[in-house]
């Protein structure tokens, strides 16, 4: 039986003390953000505590809020309990630069989703065992789902048939003015796109 989310945040609230509780909880999701020092306590409360028992962590990634609020970054970290029958979302919010402690010891499925966001965001999870690229090369250049990553990226990869092998070189983006016709061949001559009662 599903409970009720403001009993469950009011009992996490009162049951650990650097909880704050995002109202209001729409969409049947309850959201709570906790101190960036404090993400390895919280989820282990929540996995251990008989009465929550969110022994599944479902997911981590990033969000990349610049120009929108500060801090500029969030880690969001989504629970299942079976026991409950109900998801429960954890942000972290950090600024550039600032790290955030590795949950691997608390969930083992944390390790490539920690790896996905430090290389999709550049987002920091110390003492990870392993934190390194795992979507993108290991030469690249940035962080892709940054905001503030040009759409084009800085280097492009292609194979070169005399060397033998995979070169990297900065974007060339040149384009000749074209002038498009969005008509296909077989709807003939120029249709009139004009309005008419």
């Amino acid at each position: 039986m599903k409970q009720n989310l403001k009993a469950q945040a009011d009992y996490i609230k009162n049951n650990f003390a650097g909880a704050t509780v995002a109202e209001p909880i729409a969409y049947d999701n309850l959201i709570i953000y906790v101190d960036a020092k404090e993400i390895v306590n919280f989820l282990k409360f929540l996995r251990d505590d008989k009465d929550l028992s969110f022994k599944t962590l479902l997911d981590v990634f990033g969000a990349d809020l610049l120009g929108i609020r500060s801090p500029r970054f969030e880690v969001i970290y989504n629970l299942l309990s079976y026991k409950l029958n109900n998801r429960l979302t954890v942000k972290v919010a950090l600024n550039e630069g600032e790290k955030v402690a590795t949950v691997c010891e608390v969930f083992s499925t944390a390790n490539w989703f920690e790896r996905e966001t430090f290389d999709m965001y550049g987002i920091e999870f110390m003492n990870h065992p392993d934190l390194r690229r795992i979507l993108t090369d290991y030469g690249f250049e940035g962080h892709p789902l940054r905001k503030d990553f040009p759409l084009t990226g800085y280097k492009e990869v292609r194979y070169d048939e005399q060397q033998k092998k995979v070169v990297y070189e900065p974007v060339k983006l040149m384009q000749e003015f074209r002038n498009f016709d969005f008509e296909t061949p077989w709807e003939g001559p120029k249709a009139d796109l004009s309005y008419k009662k």
